[in-house]
């Protein structure tokens, strides 16, 4: 049976959350031509309140956007059963924005090279940053760093860091390092 050890909950999480967002600011400040796009499944739940809190702060609505990548990883076509896609919404074209790609957990870099190749059907991009609540030390299979970082956890390969969610159904938010 899988053992759980908790790595971080509620008042820390959102002050992690906060500490992202200024990170933002300073290195925005006028935010008129950035768009956010949220990594499904659970990226999209820190992209919504990202872009709640930079709203609440600096009365700039940046544009929101839930991208999925499922037909874009190298893995689609290798595995047992089929992947489940989530909906896709990118109501904006990212050509010449700044995107502000997001994800809760960066470990092996595949996800993000895939969110890449997905969000060209939108656009080139001018510029696109990547912002995570977790990154996985240690477990990256490509050569992709994020910018914005909520913290650095080391790993195993046979482990997994599970971000929990009160927009799931989960009692509470809550990081766990998962064996």
């Amino acid at each position: 049976m899988a053992q759980k050890r908790l790595i971080l909950s509620s008042p820390l999480l959102e002050i992690m959350v906060s500490r992202l967002c200024q990170q933002l600011i300073e290195n925005h400040q006028d935010f008129t031509n950035s768009v956010i796009l949220g990594l499904q499944p659970r990226g999209i739940h820190l992209a919504e309140r990202v872009a709640a809190e930079l709203r609440e702060r600096t009365g700039f609505q940046v544009p929101l956007g839930h991208l999925d990548a499922t037909f874009y990883r190298d893995d689609f076509r290798r595995r047992d059963s089929p992947i489940l896609p989530n909906k896709t919404q990118v109501p904006f074209l990212v050509e010449t924005k700044h995107v502000i790609l997001i994800d809760d957990v960066v470990a092996t870099g595949r996800m993000v090279r895939a969110a890449l190749d997905a969000m060209t059907a939108f656009g080139r991009p001018g510029r696109v940053e990547l912002l995570v609540l977790i990154d996985r030390r240690y477990n990256r299979d490509l050569p992709i760093e994020p910018d914005y970082v909520g913290m650095k956890v080391n790993t195993l390969d046979s482990q997994r860091v599970l971000v929990e969610w009160k927009e799931q159904g989960f009692e509470a938010d809550r990081i766990w390092l998962v064996d």
